[in-house]
């Protein structure tokens, strides 16, 4: 790799500010798709190379717990940006409460400042991209040699002997611009082909897209799931209010307890440091994050599974909690294997690969048929009740098909949590197929 690689993060976080700079002054739907299409070169360069960095740079007694604290960093991330986006709004307009502020909000562009705001964080972090020294990655040709290869190729047909320089005959071989751009697909294509035989790769990652083909959907849909299933059943109280307040407050009493965990000490939370104690112990051996992976997920399914089918709103926060505790448990142990089941020169390409499967393949699909299943179970259980509104019968079961909309509504939920099994059973295979348990 003739680049730096910071250099490569500073290019795809400026794209990314830029991208985002675009979103809060969009001017229609289909350019803010645009645009966020752009924002994911931001995170495509930053996960395929800082993994690799922190992997290579970190104490060997302490990489379990560097990585987990970069990988935590990304639920954190998504957590907190629910809260500062309503914080954002609520310290502009006041609490957003009904319809009709949610228009002047939308009116009055608090939610570009929202987007502008991530912007300006973000932008010292991508100067700082350009200004960091060149790093050194494992399985790549030092900048060094590089430099030297580049002297020698355009020395090479000159010698010195004694004080006299003399000139020999010596075949030098230019690229063009056309060729060297042949040669990088060619060697892609080379790379791909020895990616794809990794077996516990490729099976990593299909657990990994049908773990985030769930974790999509519960972004895009939970709020408006949580909102029908449990404001519908009660509705003279506002339980949407006090769902957001408890979901905040969650949100960052773990941000705290997980700083306690990677800051170490006697304080710390028990599950993750326990998790990492195993990591640190096992010397990150790949059987023992295949075994936190397929077991965490298995338990965080149970979990989220059984708190859809509660009817306490309470009862749904405290499983459900429990349910996300355990999932994203897993960030850190499934990069770890794309990371060290291949070759060190293969690294970034697998981390590139993985990101870029488990958004085609998870997320970006999740929400659409999500959206598409729950449409058409809400048309099939309005129709009797609009044939009877067109017959002008007053009585209609309008109570009967609210309970039918919650049922549905959760029976989607339940639908969508079990692909988490799915996902568990994945890498179940990877611990039984590769590794020989018996």
């Amino acid at each position: 790799c003739s680049f730096n690689p910071f250099r490569l993060i500073g290019v795809g976080l400026t794209v990314w500010t830029i991208a985002v700079l675009c979103c809060g002054s969009s001017f229609s739907f289909w350019f803010i798709v645009l645009c966020r299409m752009f924002v994911g070169v931001g995170e495509a360069s930053f996960i395929s190379l800082a993994a690799p960095f922190i992997d290579d740079n970190a104490p060997h007694k302490q990489k379990a717990v560097w990585l987990g604290v970069f990988y935590m960093c990304i639920p954190s991330g998504v957590a907190l940006g629910y809260v500062y986006g309503r914080a954002d709004s609520e310290f502009l307009h006041g609490p957003v409460k009904t319809e009709r502020s949610e228009g002047r909000c939308w009116k009055t562009f608090c939610w570009r400042y929202a987007l502008w705001g991530e912007a300006v964080l973000m932008a010292p972090f991508a100067v700082l991209g350009f200004l960091m020294k060149p790093m050194q990655l494992k399985g790549f040709p030092s900048t060094d040699s590089i430099k030297m290869a580049s002297w020698i190729g355009k020395n090479n047909n000159h010698l010195q002997a004694g004080g006299n320089e003399i000139e020999v005959s010596i075949e030098t071989y230019k690229l063009s611009y056309k060729n060297a751009v042949s040669k990088s697909f060619t060697q892609f294509a080379k790379d791909m082909k020895v990616l794809c035989k990794e077996k516990i790769f490729v099976v990593n990652v299909l657990g990994y897209v049908s773990y985030n083909f769930v974790i999509g959907a519960y972004s895009y849909w939970g709020p408006k799931a949580g909102y029908n299933i449990y404001k519908m059943v009660k509705h003279n109280y506002h339980l949407w209010d006090h769902w957001d307040i408890i979901r905040r407050v969650y949100t960052r009493s773990c941000h705290r307890n997980n700083s306690k965990c990677f800051q170490g000490g006697k304080k710390k939370s028990f599950f993750l440091s326990s998790c990492f104690r195993i990591l640190n112990q096992n010397l990150f051996d790949q059987y023992v994050c295949m075994q936190l992976l397929s077991k965490a997920t298995f338990l965080g399914a149970i979990f989220c599974f059984t708190a859809f089918t509660l009817k306490s709103l309470f009862g749904f926060i405290v499983l459900f909690a429990l349910g996300e505790l355990l999932v994203f448990a897993t960030q850190a142990p499934v990069n770890y294997v794309c990371l060290h089941c291949v070759k060190p020169s293969l690294r970034p390409l697998s981390m590139a690969i993985s990101t870029v499967a488990i958004h085609i393949f998870g997320d970006v699909p999740s929400s659409p048929l999500v959206g598409i299943v729950q449409v058409k179970k809400d048309l099939f259980l309005s129709s009797p009740i609009l044939e009877k509104r067109e017959n002008r019968n007053q009585n209609a079961p309008l109570l009967l098909y609210m309970q039918d909309h919650i049922n549905s509504w959760r029976k989607t939920a339940l639908i969508l949590t079990s692909v988490l099994f799915l996902a568990a059973t994945i890498w179940y295979i990877i611990l039984y197929r590769f590794y020989g348990i018996t």
